[in-house]
């Protein structure tokens, strides 16, 4: 078009720009002829996992086959579940000859349920780039989304090899023995000289010790509060999905150190119960029903949690519940149930902190409106402080912690009633 322009001020030009035009128009269709010449020019394949863990970075694989025997240019536009609401995607790459080329890109969903996969599209160029051929492929795949189970994988092996203190934020000092006997065997330098068997030192005539080992078998349940309060979002996950991939890793862990897992969820009332066991399937089972997890997060009733609990759960456990109190006046309405709870039970009560509130009173306040809000930031961190203290005056254990750290900050808890024999 600027050619044709300034044909009008230089007329000489004019024969050129029209050669120019056609040449154009040949290039164009000769660009054409090599792209459709061949039927499968290009040929994609998305490999997907099997399932997506909620929260994580999962990989996807597409496999790109060029069958031309020249190099070209593609943009790869996945049509990927709406979930995400990604509507810029696009990948741009350069193929050699006859060749084949894996690429990867990574998703994070950070909700459960089913991922729709649309059509995988493929629009290839020409070294001219002129035209563009669209190739489709892969439609209509489905992924579910269950909760992480890579932090699951993270932790199992460490598990397994008892390294899962070197993961704690600090030594937790052993107080007194448990109570489950192992063996009794002869007695070396430095060993503790209070287990000495004194009956079986008499019968063998040399000094014999009783070895004891922690206990085992201990029911150790996880409460999920489905709640209103729950909602709550950080880093595109809400608090239950948190509270969530932390219940399936402690399960792994307490599954791991011979103890008995389980769980339950409640919000108007308890559902997805899965009772304490220790067999081969039990991970399945819960993963399963942690993945089956709904809810419109009504208000929560405490007092059917209690009452159910104190019905069903006879044997004394180790119950970890997940909550979020935001004031000390939200607690006292549930404190005579968490009371009652903690007459019979080991209660831990985990709890968030708001990481906006800390990132909004580290901020230098320049206003007076700023420093409004920083006071009042300041006042709600420390009511969650209070909190703290109000459940340690009866005799409940708590743990308040950023989302991020939910998960290692519930290990550490569980390593230290394990290594105090509280249970």
């Amino acid at each position: 078009m600027v050619l044709f322009v300034l044909s009008f001020i230089f007329p000489r030009g004019f024969t050129i720009v029209k050669l120019l035009v056609l040449l154009l128009l040949a290039l164009t269709i000769l660009d054409t002829i090599i792209l459709f010449a061949a039927k499968n020019g290009v040929k994609g394949k998305r490999n997907l996992p099997e399932k997506f863990s909620n929260g994580d970075e999962n990989p996807v694989n597409l496999v790109i086959n060029n069958y031309y025997t020249f190099n070209v240019n593609i943009t790869i536009i996945d049509e990927i579940p709406e979930q995400f609401q990604v509507r810029d995607f696009s990948i741009k790459r350069k193929l050699d000859a006859s060749s084949t080329s894996e690429i990867e890109y990574k998703l994070r969903p950070v909700d459960r349920g089913e991922y729709h996969f649309g059509k995988l599209n493929i629009y290839v160029t020409s070294v001219f780039g002129l035209i563009s051929r669209r190739f489709t492929s892969e439609d209509n795949a489905m992924v579910p989304t269950y909760p992480s189970f890579m932090q699951l994988r993270k932790y199992d092996l460490i598990a397994i090899s008892n390294n899962l203190h070197q993961y704690g934020i600090k030594k937790i000092r052993k107080i007194g023995h448990t109570m489950e006997f192992e063996q009794i065997k002869d007695y070396v330098l430095g060993d503790d000289l209070r287990t000495i068997n004194w009956k079986a030192t008499a019968k063998r005539n040399q000094l014999m010790v009783n070895q004891f080992q922690d206990e085992k078998s201990q029911p150790v349940y996880s409460i999920i509060d489905k709640g209103r309060v729950m909602k709550m979002p950080f880093d595109g996950l809400t608090l239950l999905d948190y509270a969530i991939n932390a219940s399936l890793v402690i399960s792994n862990v307490a599954l791991k150190k011979q103890d008995k897992a389980g769980i339950l969820a409640f919000s108007k009332k308890v559902e997805n119960i899965v009772v304490a066991e220790r067999r081969t399937s039990q991970m399945n089972l819960i993963l399963e029903t942690l993945y089956n997890v709904s809810t419109d997060y009504f208000e929560s009733d405490y007092s059917r949690l209690y009452a159910d609990v104190k019905r069903n759960i006879t044997q004394r456990s180790l119950m970890l519940l997940y909550t979020n109190f935001e004031t000390l006046d939200s607690l006292h309405r549930q404190l005579p149930y968490l009371k009652g709870i903690a007459k019979n039970h080991l209660l831990v009560v985990i709890f968030f902190k708001n990481t906006e509130l800390n990132n909004l009173i580290t901020e230098k306040a320049e206003t007076v409106q700023q420093a409004y809000d920083k006071v009042i930031a300041e006042k709600f961190a420390f009511e969650k402080r209070l909190i703290v203290n109000e459940l340690q005056k009866y005799g409940i254990q708590s743990i308040l912690t950023s989302p991020q750290d939910l998960t290692i900050d519930t290990i550490n808890k569980y390593l230290e009633i394990k290594a105090r024999g509280l249970l």
